[in-house]
């Protein structure tokens, strides 16, 4: 079954790549319409240096703005559940947020932060928190109700209770978060590097569409994809390596 797993899919994207090299081909498709799969490896092989170059600058405004949207997330979901007030006063206020499209407050924050890293972390931030504080908190609201009236016959705090119980009863609903976090924080980087940036795959992209240099587009969009897998599998990694040192297999 794992196999199965790992050849269908491979073999559907070859399929793929292979229709979209022909149909360039046959088509006459020129450039800056639709580059042929082919183009876009040999741009990528061509362009390797200024694709990383870029990259790094996006990989580490993406790793801090999930650095510290982790962080806020975990503290948030914690003060939460220990206070449903606070829960309710604040809760609605966060899925009213994500109504609103980032790409308006983009340009605000460039005012108030200025043209540096700061506002593609921040936007990398608001990408991140929310599904984070969110599957963490639910998680940490189905805690067995059983195991934590145990604990408190023998006298267990209120700070006993999470770190005994509750937190990690309810890490792997954080992790869950973080791994659509993971995939989200290279778009958000991309997003305000669109917006405003000197360096970055999102200006890199940006500058080579105003030159209908679509092959160069496309390789910026491979980059991206490569990026967004390693972070998801450095989340997965990092998940495992909780998870073996409380003696667990997952």
């Amino acid at each position: 079954m794992k196999k199965k797993t790992l050849v269908y899919p491979l073999v559907t994207f070859l399929a793929i790549l292979m229709i979209w090299e022909m149909l360039v081909s046959i088509g006459g498709i020129p450039l800056y319409i639709l580059p042929a799969p082919s183009k876009i490896i040999k741009t990528l092989f061509e362009n390797r240096s200024i694709l990383a170059m870029h990259g790094v600058v996006t990989l580490t405004e993406a790793t801090i703005g999930l650095v510290i949207a982790s962080i806020l997330a975990f503290g948030m979901a914690l003060i939460m559940d220990a206070s449903q007030t606070i829960k309710f006063s604040i809760y609605p206020h966060f899925v009213v947020s994500q109504t609103i499209p980032v790409m308006i407050l983009g340009p605000l924050f460039s005012i108030w932060l200025g043209f540096g890293m700061a506002p593609k972390i921040v936007m990398v931030i608001l990408m991140c928190f929310f599904p984070m504080v969110v599957s963490f908190s639910d998680a940490l609201g189905k805690v067995e109700v059983a195991q934590l009236n145990l604990l408190k016959t023998f006298g267990a705090s209120k700070g006993q209770l999470y770190r005994l119980v509750k937190i990690p009863a309810a890490i792997g609903g954080f992790f869950s978060g973080l791994r659509v976090a993971a995939t989200y924080c290279i778009g958000g980087a991309i997003i305000g590097e669109w917006l405003n940036a000197s360096a970055g795959l999102g200006y890199y992209m940006i500058r080579v569409k105003n030159g209908y240099m679509l092959d160069k587009v496309f390789a910026c969009v491979v980059v991206i994809i490569l990026l967004s897998l390693f972070m998801n599998g450095v989340v997965k990694l990092l998940e495992k390596l909780v998870y073996l040192k409380r003696g667990k297999r997952i």
